[in-house]
């Protein structure tokens, strides 16, 4: 399925941006690693094309899967990271927000949050 291969790709492309000190690049396609996932996922259980939206809290919901409350807050704040990488007006502020520091625990989250949902494909 393209969404899960597309997903694995940009997910390696996220390791190799945040090796390149690319950070709020590298937060941006973890979004899409995450909303690709979630989309593969909604293919899997409903046999139909996913919903256009980037909101990965929602898209789990679509899903109808048990969101673990952590998770949950997780997905709100990775859905942030499009916005921001997109709109002109907040890509500073993210660039300056994403320090190696911060870009890792997000990473870090973002492993944990692809492996949850791998597991339910």
């Amino acid at each position: 399925m393209h969404w899960i291969q597309t997903s694995d790709e940009d997910f390696e492309t996220m390791l190799t941006l945040f090796l390149n000190k690319s950070f709020s690049w590298a937060l941006f396609l973890g979004h899409i690693t995450i909303e690709k996932s979630l989309k593969a996922l909604y293919v899997k259980r409903k046999g139909m094309h996913p919903p256009f939206t980037h909101d990965l809290f929602r898209l789990a919901e679509l899903n109808e899967i048990e969101i673990p409350e952590e998770y949950a807050d997780w997905l709100d704040k990775i859905t942030a990271f499009n916005l921001n990488a997109r709109y002109d007006d907040y890509k500073r502020e993210f660039y300056n927000l994403c320090t190696p520091e911060f870009t890792n625990v997000w990473i870090e989250k973002i492993k944990i949050l692809r492996l949850w949902i791998k597991e339910m494909l």
